[in-house]
């Protein structure tokens, strides 16, 4: 079974060597770069087995992407204090979602309008949270989401894309992105916000799909892989209107 490898960081930002990446389930850490390959210098080395190559990285790329901690501490936060992230960030806030269902919808009236085949009249909906979104946007801030799509989609994808048109009117820009293309660019399968492309809330949901609580990402060198994830989804995916009519189109 192949690892799940998550890229650090490079030294290099013309061709990505050397580089960086952790093992996300056994957290080891795979380093490439130039071998050294000089007899005399490789003479020098203790303990160089049969099938090992050394090779050679700068320092700066250790202390810079290499995990500062043998055995991390996930710094978890409740709801109330993730909610606050929404009015304490000063610039962009940024999700990619990646389920194929959310609990939380489907405990909503607009959920059972929606599966009934009903429109959905989304206005005065959730009057709070859009109240805030575009107290929060006229502030000049910017909301942006990239969703996930499986093909066929399903229920739970459908139902987020006619919302779509709520989260559009109070400010927020909503794209998706099919899954086989998500899975092509090597995005990772997880739900996260990021703030200020420094901060990540990753959302940790139970085997029911229900959201349980926030982890709370800090570290530069582990924040930027999420912010890589950011651009490669917001380059390929495209907006909800677009992608709705695509979707008409291949129903037709």
């Amino acid at each position: 079974m192949a690892r799940r490898l998550r890229f650090n960081g490079t030294g290099s930002g013309v061709n990505g060597c050397p580089s960086i990446h952790e093992d996300l389930d056994t957290g080891e850490v795979i380093v490439h770069g130039p071998a050294l390959t000089d007899p005399d210098d490789v003479a020098q080395l203790r303990h160089l087995n049969k099938g090992e190559v050394p090779i050679v990285v700068p320092r700066e790329l250790l202390v810079d992407f290499a995990p500062k901690e043998v055995t991390r501490v996930p710094n978890i936060i409740g709801l109330d204090e993730f909610d606050r992230l929404f009015t304490q960030f000063e610039h962009t806030a940024w999700r990619l979602e990646t389920r194929r269902r959310y609990a939380s919808d489907e405990l909503t009236d607009t959920y059972a309008q929606f599966t009934r085949g009903e429109p959905v009249d989304w206005e005065g909906v959730d009057a709070e949270w859009c109240a805030e979104r575009r107290e929060q946007t006229g502030l000049g801030k910017r909301f942006e989401r990239v969703r996930i799509v499986d093909e066929p989609p399903t229920a739970g994808q459908l139902y987020l894309l006619d919302n779509a048109r709520r989260n559009s009117a109070v400010g927020e820009k909503i794209h998706n992105l099919w899954r086989e293309n998500a899975d092509r660019l090597s995005l990772p399968d997880e739900d996260f916000w990021i703030f200020d492309s420094r901060l990540v809330a990753l959302l940790n949901f139970d085997d029911a799909d229900n959201l349980v609580n926030v982890e709370l990402i800090t570290e530069p060198a582990a924040v930027l892989p999420y912010a890589m994830a950011r651009d490669a989804a917001m380059h390929h995916a495209v907006p909800y209107e677009q992608f709705a009519a695509q979707l008409t189109a291949k129903e037709d």
